[in-house]
């Protein structure tokens, strides 16, 4: 079995690989129009008319014969045309494609798409997954078994597209953060709408995944919906299969429990396991601070500053190319300065003077002050510093903390009341209310969905927050805040009351 899957690659090393792909798109070709067999005359004329080099029949004969030996095409005697004896006996063969090759032709395929494939963050498949799911919910307790098949496989389809294209997207991301698959005068041309394409997609996500998880919840018992779309799918399954008739509904059940856990895991997750959604909105928020670290980086190489691994390693170049040992130790002595011990001088240096032809290597060991190794003197130079009187800069640094700390604790006391309060009732915020806001209803979002209960990590605040039918409008000096309304309930523990409500 091994031989036989690797024979059928044999023909992309040989010297006529090229002759051999043209015959095998041939074939492929007719296959994709449902024409099974050809002549080898049917080959030539197809080869004169693909826009390649021109071939004679010879070669297409001796190219046939040899992906016939390879597995990739079989060759059946051609009867239809004998109308001697001598006909009968002479060599004509129709070929078709192999399992084996046509096997290998698609594997080929797949590998050619994935090469190009740069991937992309598909926010439409997540809206489109979300309305499949919807339009699920809304069929009612005897839906129609032809609606059910066809949305879980446009959903499924949709989620298989999301999940390729996404690893495939970050991945290229990846590479291009590295300069591996773009030049840099390229990348810094396009880094604003990388951002920005980052930026909307997180904004898609965040809605778009709780949505769909919401409503993965309410299809927990699925189990019906999956039930007619595998025995719509069994009532096609050929005749003479492995399994008996009466179990390809259960082979088919269970393919599609498979694919509904995989959404479930995508959308759904637990603190144990988080789901791919949450990954992906990570990783993708991950990616823009690493992208602006990349600009950063260019950015300095652009302007000049010194790069020692750079240096380094055109220094290595020179040193390779180097006709001779004596043209590398002249390289060594310009490029380091290492050369006899007499460029050092020691004031006070007692014991006898050290011939020049002396290595420093094998000379005696001399100790010098760090001072000296620094600034190549014993005595620092010039005037002593004045003591600076930064009283002033105290007293202003002293009354913006304390402006600072006004500010936050007047937040804390309009937020932290320990009642709970929709946030459509927040109304409008100050920037100091509004950035405590911001800071505590990130930490209750990143648990997850549903009801949570955490606190800030000093320890001072507690956040309880649960999911309420409707929308909210929280509305600040920089615009308004939109999304799903939640009963808030923020605890102050560091006072008396709060620890007694606590």
């Amino acid at each position: 079995m091994t031989s036989s899957l690797t024979s059928v690659f044999a023909h992309l090393d040989a010297p006529n690989v090229v002759l051999y792909r043209r015959v095998m798109s041939v074939f492929t070709l007719n296959k994709r129009r449902f024409v099974v067999h050809l002549r080898p005359e049917d080959v030539a004329e197809s080869l004169r008319t693909d826009g390649g080099d021109p071939v004679g029949q010879d070669q297409v004969d001796k190219a046939l014969s040899s992906l016939k030996d390879w597995g990739n095409l079989r060759a059946d005697p051609d009867t239809g045309r004998v109308t001697t004896v001598e006909d009968f006996y002479r060599a004509r063969y129709l070929y078709q494609l192999s399992r084996e090759g046509e096997a290998a032709e698609r594997a080929l395929d797949v590998f050619e798409q994935e090469l190009g494939r740069r991937g992309e963050l598909q926010a439409v498949a997540l809206e489109d997954i979300r309305v499949r799911l919807h339009a699920l919910v809304g069929l009612g307790e005897r839906p129609d078994a032809a609606v059910v098949h066809s949305l879980l496989l446009e959903i499924v389809n949709r989620l298989d597209s999301l999940a390729a294209n996404a690893s495939a997207f970050m991945g290229s991301l990846q590479r291009t953060m590295d300069l591996q698959d773009i030049e840099e005068e390229a990348f810094l041309a396009y880094k604003d709408r990388l951002i920005a394409y980052l930026e909307r997609f997180v904004s898609e996500l965040v809605v778009k995944a709780y949505d769909i998880a919401v409503t993965l919840r309410e299809l927990d018992d699925a189990e019906g919906l999956l039930r007619l779309a595998a025995d719509r799918e069994a009532a096609d399954v050929a005749p003479g299969g492995e399994s008996e008739p009466g179990e390809a509904a259960e082979f088919k059940l269970a393919a599609w429990r498979d694919r509904w856990s995989g959404l479930r895991s995508w959308f759904v997750g637990d603190r144990a396991r988080p789901c791919q959604a949450d990954l992906l909105r990570s990783r993708a928020r991950q990616a823009i601070p690493d992208l602006l670290a990349t600009i950063s980086v260019l950015q300095e190489r652009r302007a000049g500053r010194s790069d020692r691994s750079a240096d380094f390693r055109a220094l290595a170049r020179w040193f390779a190319q180097c006709p001779t040992d004596g043209d590398a130790h002249r390289l060594w002595r310009a490029a380091f300065g290492l050369t006899s011990s007499r460029h050092l001088t020691v004031e006070g240096d007692s014991g006898d003077d050290v011939p020049a032809a002396v290595s420093w290597s094998e000379a005696p060991q001399v100790e010098i002050s760090v001072r000296l190794r620094a600034t190549g003197s014993y005595q620092r130079r010039g005037a002593p510093s004045k003591v600076i009187d930064r009283s002033r800069q105290r007293a202003h640094l002293a009354e913006f903390v304390a402006a600072e700390r006004d500010q936050a604790e007047r937040a804390r006391s309009r937020l932290a009341t320990g009642k709970p309060i929709l946030l459509s009732e927040l109304g409008t915020l100050d920037p100091a209310e509004f950035q405590l806001f911001l800071r505590l209803l990130g930490e209750a979002l990143s648990l997850g969905p549903g009801e949570v209960t955490t606190r800030t990590a000093d320890g001072s605040l507690e956040i309880v927050m649960r999911p309420v039918d409707g929308h909210a409008e929280i509305r600040t000096q920089s615009g308004t805040l939109r999304g799903p309304d939640h009963e808030l309930t923020i605890i102050d523990l560091t006072s008396p009351v709060g620890v007694t409500g606590g």
